[in-house]
C-alpha cells in the first residue's frame, strides 16, 4: 500500500508537471488567442487548442470568463471556447494511456477507455454548436439560471491533492531551470515511470474480491460512477486527473468501458465547478452565465447521449474501434493525439485567419 501511495504520488506530479510546463511556454499564448476571438468556429478551435496546450479546462474557463467579467469578451464569443475547452482537457488522459503502449493489450483496452472521454465532448459539440448558433440554447438557458444565483458571493474550494503535490512539481521544474520543454519531458518520464509500475501493482492488489468492491461500490450503477465522478473532481478541481487516474485501471482491466463512461460523464459535470466559483466571485451576470452555460453544455450532452442504448453505443463503439486500431498500428495513434488536439486546430486557425 505504501508502494501504491507512493506510485500515485508520483503519477500525479508528473502530471502536474505536464500542466506547468505547457503554463510555462503556452498560457500567455492562450490567453492572447482567447482575447482575440470574435467568429464562433474560431472560438471553438481555439478552446480546443488552448485547452490542450495549457492541459487544463478549467484555466482555459477561468480565464474566458475572466475576459467576459472583464468585458473584453463577449457571452457569445465565449459559449464556443467553453465548448472546444472540453474537448481539448481529454488531451491529458489520452496522453496518460500512452503509457501503455508497449503492451498490446493493455494499450488497446486503455486508448479505448481514453478516447471514450474524446467522442462523448465531439459528439456534444456536434449536436450542440449548430443548435447554440441558430437558437442560442445555451445562452438563453444560463442567462436565465444566472438570474436565480443573482446576488451570491464567490467561494473558493481547497484543492487537498494540488496542496500537497504542487509543491513538489514546482521544486522539479525550478531543478530543471524552469525551462517549460525541461518540464515536460521531466513530467511525462515520471508519469510513464509511475505509470509502468503502477499498472503491474495493480495487478498483483486487485484480486476478483477488490474488484467486486468497485462493482459494487464506485460502479454499482450508472447514477453512482456519475455522481463519484462529480465528487472526486469537484474536490481535486481537475477533469484531467480524474479521467487519466482511471486510464490504469481500465488498462489493467480491472474497470470495463461501460463502467468509465458515466464516470466520465460525471468528471465533465464536476469540472465546470471551478469557472463557476470564479464567476461567482466576479460578481459579473455575464460571467456567471458564461459559467452555467458550461454547466448546462455538459449536463444537456449527458442527458442527449447516455440515457438511450443505440445513441450511447456510438461513442463506446468508436473508442472501442480506436482502441483496436492503436494497438494494432502505435504510430496512428499517435498520430490521432497530434492532428486532433494540435495539427487540425491549428491549420483551420490558419486557414480561417484566427492567428
Amino acid at each position: 500500500m505504501l508502494l501504491l501511495f507512493t506510485l500515485l504520488f508520483a503519477f500525479f506530479v508528473g502530471l502536474d508537471m505536464m500542466g506547468l510546463s505547457f503554463k510555462l511556454f503556452g498560457k500567455g499564448f492562450a490567453q492572447a488567442m482567447i482575447a482575440r476571438t470574435a467568429n464562433p468556429f474560431v472560438g471553438l478551435l481555439v478552446g480546443i487548442l488552448a485547452t490542450s496546450l495549457v492541459q487544463s479546462s478549467s484555466t482555459t474557463t477561468s480565464m474566458t470568463v475572466g475576459l467576459v467579467a472583464a468585458g473584453a469578451l463577449t457571452i457569445d464569443g465565449a459559449i464556443p471556447i467553453i465548448m472546444g475547452a472540453n474537448i481539448g482537457t481529454s488531451v491529458t488522459n489520452t496522453l496518460v494511456s500512452l503509457g501503455h503502449v508497449t503492451r498490446r493489450e493493455e494499450f488497446r483496452r486503455a486508448f479505448a477507455g481514453a478516447t471514450v472521454h474524446d467522442f462523448f465532448n465531439l459528439m456534444t459539440v456536434a449536436i450542440l454548436f449548430p443548435l447554440e448558433l441558430g437558437f442560442h440554447v445555451l445562452r438563453n438557458s444560463a442567462e436565465l439560471l444566472e438570474h436565480v444565483l443573482e446576488g451570491s458571493g464567490g467561494i473558493k474550494l481547497f484543492d487537498p491533492l494540488k496542496a500537497v503535490v504542487r509543491p513538489t512539481a514546482e521544486w522539479l521544474s525550478g531543478q530543471l531551470g524552469s525551462s517549460g520543454a525541461l518540464t515536460l519531458v521531466g513530467g511525462i518520464l515520471l508519469l510513464f515511470l509511475a505509470l509502468k509500475f503502477l499498472v503491474d501493482l495493480l495487478k498483483e492488489l486487485v484480486s476478483s474480491r477488490a474488484e467486486r468492491i468497485l462493482d459494487r461500490t464506485l460502479f454499482r450503477s450508472a447514477i453512482a460512477a456519475i455522481g463519484a465522478g462529480m465528487l472526486i473532481t469537484a474536490m481535486v478541481q481537475s477533469s484531467s486527473i480524474t479521467t487519466s487516474v482511471m486510464v490504469p485501471l481500465v488498462g489493467a482491466g480491472v474497470v470495463t468501458l461501460e463502467q468509465l463512461f458515466p464516470f466520465t460523464i460525471g468528471a465533465n459535470l464536476g469540472t465546470t465547478m471551478t469557472a463557476l466559483l470564479a464567476a461567482l466571485a466576479t460578481g459579473s451576470p455575464a460571467a456567471v452565465s458564461v459559467a452555467l452555460s458550461h454547466l448546462l453544455f455538459n449536463a444537456m450532452g449527458a442527458l442527449i447521449i447516455y440515457p438511450l442504448p443505440p445513441i450511447r453505443a456510438v461513442p463506446l463503439g468508436l473508442a472501442r474501434g480506436l482502441g483496436k486500431l492503436g494497438a494494432r498500428n502505435r504510430p496512428a495513434a499517435i498520430a490521432y493525439i497530434v492532428l486532433v488536439f494540435f495539427g487540425l486546430p491549428i491549420l483551420l486557425l490558419f486557414l480561417s485567419g484566427g492567428f
